[in-house]
């Protein structure tokens, strides 16, 4: 029984438990998503976050501190180059595990560990983009003015669009005025003509 242990030893020693999550750890900064079980990611989201954590200052004492964990030069410039980039302005909890449902081998528990920020699909707006703060105060910022310009801007443009639709109609209005007079006009002669038929018969005779 553990009682009461937080550390799950994964059934090996501490020389092959450190092997295994220093190979996880370089399989999910190189591949950003990895497929293990549910033991092992929770054991290894504890692991790979603090190191992910001492990407934020880039200085040779951290890269060496990580590269002791690591042993890989690749790992590194990954971690110090594309997800320092993407985990600048994140307060921590940098991995997400998603259940995925039992082997079929040996029917255990299995879920894939990936890095939040590179899944398109789960991410959150950002406090700068909803413009609150934690409390729901309202923060003004410049994403906000730049939306506030871009209203304005699509409201000008739909006052033009709606100011030519009325030219254009003022238009067609006065083209079908002039197309029935003229239409107008030869039917009155003709009328005329008819009218003037009877008199000039009479005075043929």
């Amino acid at each position: 029984m553990r009682h009461g242990n937080k550390v799950n030893h994964l059934g090996r020693k501490t020389a092959h438990r450190k092997a295994l999550l220093m190979n996880l750890s370089n399989a999910l900064i190189l591949h950003k998503r990895i497929t293990t079980t549910v033991a092992k990611a929770k054991e290894f989201r504890k692991h790979i976050e603090p190191l992910i954590n001492k990407t934020k200052t880039d200085s040779t004492h951290n890269r060496r501190i990580l590269f002791s964990y690591l042993q890989d030069k690749e790992s590194i410039k990954e971690l110090f180059g594309v997800i320092a980039d993407k985990v600048a302005n994140r307060p921590g909890g940098y991995t997400r595990i998603i259940k995925l449902g039992f082997r079929k081998g040996d029917a255990a528990d299995i879920a894939m560990i990936e890095l939040v920020d590179f899944n398109d699909i789960y991410v959150k707006e950002t406090k700068e983009a909803t413009g609150k703060t934690r409390r729901g105060r309202a923060k003004k910022s410049a994403t906000t003015e730049e939306s506030k310009v871009a209203d304005t801007v699509t409201n000008e443009d739909l006052v033009e669009d709606v100011t030519e639709v009325e030219n254009v109609a003022e238009a067609v209005e006065e083209t079908t005025q002039e197309v029935t007079e003229e239409l107008a006009e030869p039917a009155s002669e003709v009328s005329e003509s008819t009218t003037e038929t009877p008199e000039s018969t009479e005075e043929t005779k």
